[in-house]
This record gives structure tokens, C-alpha cells and sequence, in this order.
């Protein structure tokens, strides 16, 4: 027997029944039934209330990382969808399992442009891998549950679903929709036994790991296998929390902040095993790395999806193969009983080791004996998370990430990120330590989600690296235009005085020396706390300066 239930009732039921116990949102009116509903369910299902669409979509898209479930995001219609879709495209490029819940005008105004009315379907359909629109409130419980299959099937992703608001409203009589495990793609055995076949013959092998669908198990059964074999395995633009960074084996990531040494170590590699990750451009240093569509190493692409086999690159063996059955399959096969490339192995770790010694920083505050700090205070399940801009390469390069999903960081290069989805880490696991790093301009695309901090009492420690401008933007401008800057000066407030405004903890650290008991006070603050690091801006990356950038530009414009 079932109940007359309201389409907002339903579809909170049938959120709860796919799994779902947190819904990221700012608030709309053409959704108030959902609101609603979650009031008597809020035992159940927690809703965040953030203070712009895009926070509140980067928290679902980290709250999916982080757990390997869609994570909910519920936005309004026409202003409310387009701020979200940033979070939405950052889903889609970093292969998070998302859905995005979206109000709509009520069906009988539908095409007249009524009030803030958009063309959801043809707007979302390059960003994400399913958009349905439901105009009858008893197919809720149908359209969720397939939007929550189409979300973590083959390559996970984004899935909208377009809501009327007078859909929520009515009421039908309908049963719910259990949930099913998502049908996974296991290699073949003779898939396998090619795989081992050709790395029999390798004398230089390297792993490239990243993309999404990855779980505990699947990267502990991974680092297994990779042991064992001893081939080094280097992470994907923003994936170095798949293999412990401490292990023998792990080489480094290859990204914007990829060591010059690793770069060759891949061009030098005669096998790579690819396994979740595209090999796309800043993976590849813009498909310099492996060539297109012939590589010059032997490929072996593993993807949970066989369109994207050969859509770029042109595998030796292709084994179509979600993460957990790969890693499984992969960690019982025995590995030969000499291995040819262990001096190999043994120099790519080297030069991934000799990378972590950092370079001398310019100005007051030394960045390089910053981390070394952070280092030496983190606990290893430390979940760290980072937007986009240079200040971005100080974590990436200097912090050991021991276990997955300690690292929080859009692969699509979104500014903004970062605090938005430390709220979501510090809501998922409040006991854990949650560090945001956000560069000066990137901070201020989302500081209004300090707010939202407050609201649900959440307590990352955030750190501001303030350099007074666009630091990626003014060092590109420097290396093609050196001497002709313009509109990457940045004006600021005082951050910490803005941090205290909404209850946090803050200081401003301008010298080194004033770091450490800085960076104490804020880890037992007991509440959010900031930091506001003033960062000379010729320390431009973690490896040159602006002058330097500069010079060689004028330089090379006078041969």
C-alpha cells in the first residue's frame, strides 16, 4: 500500500532511498514542497543552506568525491541554475558522481519566458550525462533512481533533473524505487594476460593514476599491485590521494606543478598503464607528454567507458574496466620473480623525493618552510582542499597525501573551490582536520560561504596565500607580454578582519617566524579559523620568480 504523498514528499523519500543524507541548496520558492518535506526528515536528510548556487554546487560536487555517492545540490531556476553550473562542469571534468536538482516555472506557463524561465534541457546537456525533465509527480521516485544510476555508471558524473514547481506541489499515490549497486565493467581475462604479457617486456614501465570511480579499496588493492610489480606510479592533475605519497612506488604528480624530472621520466617511460585518468592536456603538458594519436610508449588504457578508448590516443591493449574490479583483478596476479626495472623505479622515486626539497622563496615569508611546518602538524587523514591559481602548487608539491580522498581539488582549474568544499569535508566528518588553501583572488569568488560556516557551525581552518593579484594570469602575461600587466592587480580587504566579522579565529602572518604558533592557534581555535598569509609576490610559483619570468621574456624578445 502507498500513501498520497506531495511531489516534494516523494522526492525527498526517494533521495533518502538512492542513499543521499545531505542536499547542498540556496534556497528558491519554486522548490518550497522539498523544503518542506526535508522539515520532517531532517533526522535523514540534512539540507546546507550556502549564500551562492556556485558554493553550494562545488559542496555537492566535493560531498561526491568525498563519499563515491551522487552528492545533491538544489537550485532555483534561471539564476539559481546558472550559478551552479560551474559546480556542475567541475562534476563533469573531474568524473565526481553529482546530481543537480533544479525548480522550474509550473508546466502550465512552460515556453512563454515566464518568470526566470530557462531552457534547462538544452543548457545542461553539454555539462552533464543525463538531464530529465519530470512532469508527472509520481515518475519521481523512477527519474531518481536513473539519475542516480546514470550518475555513477561507466565514467561517473553530473545528472540534472528539472523539477516544476507545481510538480513538487501535487500529490499522487506511488511506491518507492529501491536502490541497486551500479553494474560495473570487469576486465577480461585475456585482457589480463595481455597486460602481463607486455609488461614482461617492459624495462621502463610507469602507471598513470586518476579520474573518478575510485573507492578505498579499489587504490589499496592498486598500491598492492604496484608494489609488488615495484612499477612507479605517478597521479593525475589533482589525484595524488590515490597512492600513498610515502610509498616506494609513488613518483609525483603530473600537472601545472609537475617536476621537470617526472615530465621526462613519462616521455623516457616504453609502458604506460593508464588506468582511470583521460591522459588529458594539463596530464599530458598539452599532449606533448604522450603523443596524439600514436604514442611513442606502449599504452595501456584502462576506462570504465570503451567510448573514450581511443578517442584520443590509440592504446596498445584497451581494457574497458570500472576501478574497484581492475584493482581487484589487478592485485592477485603474481608479479615475475625478477623484476627487470627496479634501478628504474628506484630513480624515478629519487627524483620525485630530491622534488620536495623546496626552493629558496623569496621575501618575509618563506612558503617552502611554511609547508614544512604544515607538514610536520597535519594528522594523515587531514582532508586538504585547494581551488585554482598558482598558490595551489605549494600543497600539490609539498603535501604527502597518505590516504584517498584526503585531497579536495577541481581538475577543471575552478577558482573558488576550495572553502566551499572544506565545508563539505568538515560536514561529513566533523572530527577530522579540514584545511582550506585558497590564493587572494580565488578566496573571494566564494568568501560569502564563511557565512554558511557559521550558519552550520563548521570549523575548516582556511589559508589565504595574498600575493595582491592574479598570480597564474600576471605570470603568463609576464612570460608573452613582459611589462605590460593589466587587470590582474588585485585590491583587498583585510582578510582576517573580514574571517572575525562572521566569529572565526584569524591573524594575519607577514614573517616566517610567526607562522608556527599562528598555525597552533588556529588548529585549536575550536571553531573556523583563518589565516592570512602576505606572500612577497615575486615567490610567483614554487620553483622561479616574477623577475625571472620577466627577464627571460626580454631576453628572448631581443634575439
Amino acid at each position: 500500500m502507498t500513501s498520497s504523498r506531495t511531489g516534494g514528499e516523494i522526492l525527498a523519500d526517494a533521495l533518502i532511498g538512492q542513499g543521499a543524507d545531505t542536499v547542498t541548496c540556496v534556497p528558491g520558492e519554486s522548490f518550497l514542497p522539498f523544503l518542506d518535506a526535508a522539515w520532517d526528515r531532517r533526522d535523514r536528510l540534512k539540507v546546507l543552506a550556502f549564500r551562492h548556487e556556485g558554493g553550494a554546487a562545488y559542496a555537492a560536487e566535493a560531498h561526491g568525491k568525498l563519499t563515491g555517492r551522487p552528492g545533491v545540490c538544489f537550485v532555483g531556476r534561471g539564476p539559481g541554475a546558472t550559478h551552479a553550473a560551474v559546480g556542475v562542469h567541475t562534476a563533469f571534468q573531474d568524473s565526481t558522481p553529482m546530481v543537480l536538482l533544479i525548480g522550474q516555472v509550473d508546466r502550465p506557463n512552460r515556453g512563454r519566458e515566464a518568470f526566470q524561465e530557462v531552457e534547462l534541457r538544452q543548457m545542461f546537456t553539454p555539462l552533464t550525462k543525463r538531464v530529465e525533465e519530470v512532469n508527472d509527480a509520481a515518475r519521481l521516485p523512477e527519474a531518481v533512481a536513473r539519475a542516480f544510476a546514470a550518475a555513477l555508471s561507466g565514467r561517473p558524473g553530473p545528472v540534472a533533473l528539472i523539477l516544476p514547481e507545481d510538480v513538487l506541489a501535487e500529490r499522487a499515490e506511488v511506491a518507492d524505487v529501491e536502490r541497486l549497486p551500479p553494474a560495473l565493467p570487469h576486465p577480461g581475462p585475456c585482457r589480463l594476460n595481455r597486460l602481463g604479457e607486455l609488461l614482461a617486456k617492459a624495462r621502463r614501465p610507469l602507471a598513470v593514476v586518476g579520474g573518478g570511480g575510485w573507492s578505498q579499496d579499489a587504490a589499496t588493492l592498486f598500491a598492492k599491485f604496484a608494489e609488488a610489480w615495484n612499477i612507479p606510479v605517478a597521479s593525475a592533475f589533482r589525484c595524488q590521494d590515490i597512492v600513498d605519497n610515502d610509498s616506494d612506488v609513488y613518483a609525483g604528480e603530473l600537472g601545472f606543478s609537475v617536476a621537470p624530472s617526472l615530465a621526462q621520466r613519462v616521455r623516457d617511460a616504453d609502458l604506460l598503464l593508464a588506468v582511470g585518468t583521460r591522459l588529458g592536456e594539463i596530464d599530458t603538458n598539452g599532449y606533448t607528454l604522450v603523443n596524439s594519436p600514436n604514442p611513442t610508449q606502449t599504452l595501456v588504457h584502462v576506462f570504465p567507458e570503451a567510448e573514450e578508448l581511443g578517442r584520443v590516443y590509440r592504446p596498445e591493449l584497451a581494457i574497458v574496466a570500472a576501478m574497484p574490479p581492475f584493482a581487484r583483478a589487478i592485485a592477485a596476479l603474481a608479479p615475475p620473480p625478477e623484476i627487470a626495472w627496479s634501478d628504474w623505479t628506484r630513480a624515478v622515486r629519487a627524483d620525485h623525493l630530491a622534488n620536495r626539497i623546496p626552493n629558496p622563496c623569496p621575501g618575509a615569508l618563506d612558503m617552502g618552510q611554511v609547508m614544512a611546518e604544515i607538514e610536520s602538524r597535519l594528522p594523515v587523514d587531514a582532508i586538504i582542499c585547494t581551488g585554482a591559481g598558482n598558490y595551489t602548487g605549494w600543497p600539490q608539491r609539498f603535501h604527502r597525501f597518505r590516504h584517498y580522498r584526503t585531497q579536495l581539488a577541481p581538475a577543471n582549474g575552478s577558482m573558488g573551490y576550495g572553502l566551499p568544499a572544506a565545508l563539505a569535508a568538515k560536514a561529513h566528518h566533523p572530527d577530522r582536520t579540514v584545511i582550506a588553501f585558497a590564493g587572494d583572488g580565488c578566496f573571494l569568488m566564494t568568501a560569502q560561504e564563511l557565512a554558511t560556516a557559521k550558519l552550520h557551525q563548521l570549523a575548516p581552518v582556511v589559508i589565504i596565500i595574498d600575493n595582491g593579484m592574479y598570480g597564474t594570469i600576471r605570470m603568463h602575461q609576464e612570460a608573452n607580454h613582459p611589462g605590460r600587466t593589466l587587470a590582474t592587480d588585485l585590491a583587498n580587504p583585510d582578510f582576517a578582519a573580514l574571517a572575525r566579522s562572521y566569529g572565526a579565529w584569524a591573524e594575519t602572518v607577514e614573517r616566517t617566524e610567526d607562522f608556527a604558533p599562528a598555525f597552533t592557534q588556529a588548529l585549536t581555535a575550536g571553531r573556523l579559523a583563518l589565516l592570512h598569509l602576505k606572500l612577497d609576490p615575486e615567490a610567483i610559483t614554487t620553483r622561479t620568480t616574477l623577475s625571472a619570468i620577466r627577464n627571460k621574456a626580454l631576453t628572448s624578445s631581443k634575439v
